[in-house]
């Protein structure tokens, strides 16, 4: 086997996310659709059983070299658990498990119902030749082995889990439950029971499916990994391309092209997709260069919002920051940065910034919706958050604006969470959250605007057809302001003339890194307060983008 088709990438870690990107290249995220195109190709190309093969070998590697560098137990001690479903995902379980029989690891299979797919009879054959030990009811007890291995179903499931397989991905999720950091449970390709292009559990809310520790997944990244309940269930995802390399991360020099992954519309976002587009900080400067954003928003008790949006605008590079309000009895300034310009909206002249927030605590009443009427012609970048959006979900006149701008070249970004977008759409939040791939897509086609839909896995959608997922974030975001900051974070990029997509990019992906730093030195995901992510949003920009010139 060649180094391309034994490679193995790890993704992502949500458990350890150091002061960097966690990852520097975009990849691509290969749709249910891409991947039956890449295997058929593969198929008419290669041997038979070689995906099967390749995927084995790969998933049993990666088991080999963890327990290797167990140092708790020897390798003879060390016992493996896998259960095979009866399609070609229990085909690639059996692959496993005859590999690490080979490399002496006592090995069991738990087979419940017999594999039926050619290639999965041709792994039982050489598991069973093997002699590795396959029963078809569990044992009493999962407690003495070290891992457990989930390879009941893959990509192709379309039912929800029932019977003794429910039961079995009940007890693999308990393991992780009980035992989240010990690396105990491995997902061959998808956990059982997760779609791979949604991130929703199939069957919905109660239904049954896998909680993994680890997933390794085969051929490339999927979107279902990343966004809804797949970023919980899957746990730490390792990409094992096997061979199937060409169009995956520009990779495949010297692949046959019948091999090729196909090259995916939807990315999981990463700086190389937005960093060339971040200002220069030269000498020759000032703070015209990057800009003046004005933060749009705050009725009568509700400045609040605006503020810490500003704040976070200002920790973002803007030149200038305004905050137009529109209430009454607002403060002169902001005492802990009195760099904001605060000021009622009738006296500041928004034509003549370089991009507008808009939303944050702005309210509901006849003046919010006057506004925005009088925002929407200015030809100024526009970004539409909270209250804003509601009020263009319920009046048609305002929302046929939205989309004129876009339709006329001057899209603005909407940044709704599930519940406003679902206002924006006329269904139910339930209804975005089954399909958020789906749901943004709608959402930048209707409004001809960039979409932000905000969540596990936020989704940055263009009307153009561009498809983003950011893989950064975690739950210390569950808390009042963050959707405030990230607006600020945008609106600043915006205001340094970031094309919108990519402002759209940069701040979703670095407000979430934050949080992940954050949480990984201690400070989260509990209590972290939105206000605590703006300095590291600037550590993180001038650490990656503008480091300093050695001496």
């Amino acid at each position: 086997m060649t180094d391309a088709e034994n490679s193995l990438l790890t993704v992502f870690d949500p458990l350890t996310v150091p002061l960097s990107d966690p990852q520097p290249l975009a990849l691509p995220l290969l749709t249910l659709t891409d991947l039956r195109i890449a295997e058929s190709q593969a198929a008419a190309a290669l041997p038979e059983h070689t995906l099967m093969a390749r995927a084995g070998h790969a998933a049993a590697r990666w088991l080999l070299e963890r327990i290797a560098a167990d140092t708790s137990v020897t390798k003879a001690q060390q016992r493996a658990w896998l259960v095979a479903g009866p399609g070609n995902n229990g085909g690639d379980a059996l692959v496993v498990a005859t590999e690490l029989h080979k490399a002496g690891i006592a090995v069991e299979v738990c087979m419940p119902v017999e594999v039926k797919p050619a290639d999965a009879r041709w792994a039982l054959d050489a598991a069973r030749a093997a002699g590795v030990s396959i029963d078809a009811a569990p044992p009493a007890s999962l407690d003495g082995y070290g891992w457990l291995v989930d390879g009941m179903f893959g990509i192709g499931l379309a039912r929800p889990l029932d019977g003794v397989f429910a039961t079995l991905a009940r007890q693999l999720s308990q393991r992780t439950k009980t035992r989240p950091t010990q690396g105990a449970v491995l997902a061959l390709d998808v956990p059982s029971g997760l779609d791979s292009d949604t991130g929703a559990v199939i069957g919905g809310n109660g239904a049954a499916a896998v909680h993994a520790t680890h997933t390794i997944t085969f051929i490339g990244a999927k979107p279902g990994l990343f966004t809804a309940q797949g970023r919980d269930l899957c746990g730490r995802v390792t990409v094992a391309p096997i061979g199937l390399t060409a169009g995956i991360n520009g990779g495949g020099a010297g692949q046959d092209a019948t091999t090729a992954a196909p090259r995916a519309a939807l990315q999981l976002s990463a700086p190389d997709l937005f960093g060339p587009f971040m200002p220069p900080r030269d000498f020759a400067t000032n703070k015209g260069t990057f800009g003046s954003l004005a933060v749009v928003g705050g009725d009568t008790g509700m400045c609040g919002a605006p503020i810490l949006a500003a704040r976070a605008a200002l920790f973002s590079g803007a030149g200038k920051v305004h905050v137009a309000l529109l209430g009454e009895g607002a403060p002169p300034y902001d005492p802990p940065h009195p760099e904001l310009m605060l000021h009622p909206i009738d006296t500041l002249p928004l034509d003549s910034m370089d991009a507008l927030a808009v939303g944050c605590g702005m309210g509901h009443g006849e003046r919010a919706t006057r506004v925005l009427h009088d925002v929407l012609p200015l030809d100024v970048p526009k970004l539409f958050d909270a209250d804003a959006l509601n009020l263009i979900a319920k009046d048609p006149a305002l929302a046929a604006e939205v989309t004129a701008r876009g339709v006329q070249g001057d899209p603005c970004i909407l940044t709704p969470h599930p519940l406003e977008a679902a206002r924006l759409l006329g269904s139910a939040a339930a209804s975005v959250q089954r399909d958020r791939l789906a749901a943004a897509r709608a959402l930048a086609a209707r409004f001809a605007s960039v979409v932000v839909l905000k969540g596990v896995g936020t989704i940055i959608a263009a009307p153009d057809g561009r498809l983003a997922l950011n893989p950064t974030g975690n739950a210390a975001l569950a808390t009042g302001g963050t959707g405030d900051v990230l607006g600020g974070i945008i609106g600043a990029l915006l205001a340094q003339h970031l094309p919108r997509f990519e402002a759209a990019l940069a701040g979703v992906y670095l407000h979430g890194l934050a949080a992940d730093t954050l949480t990984a030195q201690g400070q989260g995901p509990a209590g972290l307060t939105a206000g605590e992510l703006a300095p590291m949003v600037r550590t993180l920009l001038n650490r990656m983008f503008y480091p300093a010139t050695p001496a």
